[in-house]
């Protein structure tokens, strides 16, 4: 059973996120300089503009680079840098192609431990520490992918609290975690005067 993710805030959008691990995928991918719903539209906006329901890994890998960035730039851009998005998420499409036969889920599927979800999640392009900790986290907290030590492994993402997208249940949620983040700027901004 798929869960009922948040994050997009579109209830189209999100069926595809609850449903697709792909769109997942991608949607975290995307989930960096601008607003965390727009991030999370995206994968929704790249399947219709491909005419689809869903996302192929393999199709997106395979589609000409230059139409696929024009797919992504076209009104409203799906990013605000969607030449450079392009060619990340052409990457990951890749690299889920080439290493799992073009199935997002198989990157979590059968692990055994937080660990090594974690060492899985950072080797995807697009992914660093940071943002394999996140999606970790995601899929620990809403898509029930609980390995043993998974918590652990997505260190504070993976506490109770209003932290990242994997806190995203809902509007009220959404709003926490955008407090949190602010808070967390502003710490930031303090200790750098200190």
């Amino acid at each position: 059973m798929s869960p009922t993710i948040h994050l997009a805030q579109q209830p189209e959008a999100d069926e595809l996120l609850s449903r697709s691990p792909l769109a997942a995928l991608i949607g975290m991918l995307l989930d960096q300089q601008v607003p965390m719903e727009w991030a999370f539209s995206g994968p929704y906006t790249i399947a219709q503009r491909m005419g689809a329901d869903d996302l192929d890994a393999a199709r997106i890998a395979a589609y000409d680079p230059d139409a696929f960035a024009e797919l992504l730039k076209e009104k409203p851009a799906v990013h605000r840098y969607p030449g450079s998005m392009a060619k990340r998420v052409q990457q990951l499409c890749q690299y889920l192609a080439d290493e799992y036969d073009g199935d997002a889920s198989t990157v979590w599927r059968d692990v055994e431990t937080g660990e090594e979800l974690l060492a899985r999640l950072k080797a995807l392009p697009g992914y660093g520490e940071q943002k394999a900790k996140i999606f970790l986290a995601l899929l620990g907290k809403q898509f029930g992918v609980q390995p043993r030590g998974w918590r652990e492994a997505a260190g504070a993402y993976g506490e109770k609290g209003y932290r990242s997208a994997a806190d995203i249940t809902g509007p009220e949620s959404l709003a926490k975690v955008r407090e949190h983040k602010q808070e967390m700027k502003r710490a930031a901004k303090a200790a750098k005067k200190a």
